[in-house]
C-alpha cells in the first residue's frame, strides 16, 4: 500500500505535515532536514522543488526558492540527494513543485525517479485537474505516485466531488484563495468552509494548508480535517536558525501547544 494511504488509515486525525524547500538554506541539507523531521514526530513531509516563479507561494517561500536556486539546487540534484533516503526514513514523502521544471525533466522520467527514491506523491499547484485526467494520471498510476489536488473556497461542489472521485491519497484543502503565509487565526468564514467540506462526506481524507502557524490555526484546521500542513512558518524558523532543523521543528511544535 502507498505510504500516504497507510498513514491516513492508521492515523486519521491531528496529523502534522511539514513543507520545506529543497536546497534552502543550504544546498546539501535536504536529507538531514527530512530525517530530523521524522525523528521529531512529523507525520508527512512535502519537499519543495525550487522554481523561479512560484505563483501560489507567499514571500517566505518565494525567497526560499530563490535562495535554493542560487545555491545550485535542481530537480536532478534533488533526486540524487534523495536516492538513499528510504534506508532510514519511513513516513510519506511528497514532492511539491510547479509544472515547468517537471515537464523539462519529462513527466514519465520524473515519476520513475520518484518511484526509485521512494517518493509517494506529488503536488503540482499549476496542473489543471482536466489536464491531469487526460495526460498525466495514467503515468502517475503506473509508478504508484499519488497526484494530490488542491481545492479552495472558490472550487465548486461539483468540481470537489469530481476531484474526490478521480484522485487518491488526500485532498489539499487550501484555507483561502491567497498565497502561502502564516496567519494568526482563521475567521469564522474560513472555519465554516472547512466544516462545509467535511460535511460533504468525501471519499478522500483532507489536509488543510496555507496560513497555519500556531495553536489556533492548527487546531482549527484539525477540527474539520485529518490534519494540517505547515510551510512558511517552518521555512522561516529553519532560515532564522541557519539550517538547524532540530531547533526549527522544536520551536514550531512548542508554538503549536500554546
Amino acid at each position: 500500500m502507498n505510504r500516504i494511504n497507510q498513514l491516513f488509515q492508521n492515523n486519521p486525525k491531528n496529523l502534522l505535515s511539514i513543507y520545506f524547500c529543497a536546497g534552502c538554506p543550504t544546498l546539501d541539507g535536504t536529507a538531514n532536514v527530512i530525517r530530523c523531521l521524522e525523528r521529531n514526530g512529523v507525520s508527512m513531509i512535502e519537499i519543495g522543488i525550487p522554481f523561479s516563479d512560484p505563483m501560489a507561494d507567499g514571500i517566505v517561500i518565494q525567497n526560499a526558492a530563490t535562495r535554493a536556486l542560487h545555491n545550485g539546487m535542481s530537480l536532478r540534484l534533488l533526486f540524487e540527494q534523495l536516492r538513499d533516503i528510504r534506508h532510514d526514513v519511513h513516513i510519506p514523502l511528497i514532492l511539491m513543485g510547479y509544472l515547468n521544471p517537471i515537464m523539462q525533466f519529462g513527466f514519465e522520467a520524473f515519476c520513475q525517479k520518484c518511484a526509485e527514491c521512494g517518493i509517494d506523491g506529488v503536488i503540482i499547484p499549476d496542473l489543471p485537474f482536466r489536464d491531469y485526467e487526460e495526460s498525466y494520471k495514467a503515468t502517475a498510476l503506473k509508478y504508484d505516485i499519488r497526484v494530490i489536488m488542491l481545492i479552495t473556497p472558490e472550487t465548486s461542489e461539483t468540481r470537489v466531488h469530481e476531484i474526490d472521485a478521480h484522485t487518491d491519497g488526500f485532498i489539499y484543502l487550501v484555507s483561502s484563495a491567497t498565497t502561502t503565509g502564516a496567519q494568526k487565526d482563521f475567521d469564522t468564514r474560513k472555519q465554516a468552509y472547512f466544516k462545509k467540506i467535511e460535511e460533504m462526506n468525501l471519499r478522500n481524507p483532507r489536509m488543510v494548508g496555507f496560513g497555519i502557524s500556531n495553536k489556533q490555526t492548527f487546531d482549527a484546521a484539525c477540527a474539520h480535517s485529518s490534519g494540517a500542513i505547515i510551510g512558511s512558518r517552518f521555512v522561516s524558523l529553519l532560515n532564522e536558525n541557519e539550517g538547524d532543523a532540530e531547533k526549527a521543528i522544536r520551536l514550531l511544535k512548542e508554538g503549536l501547544k500554546k
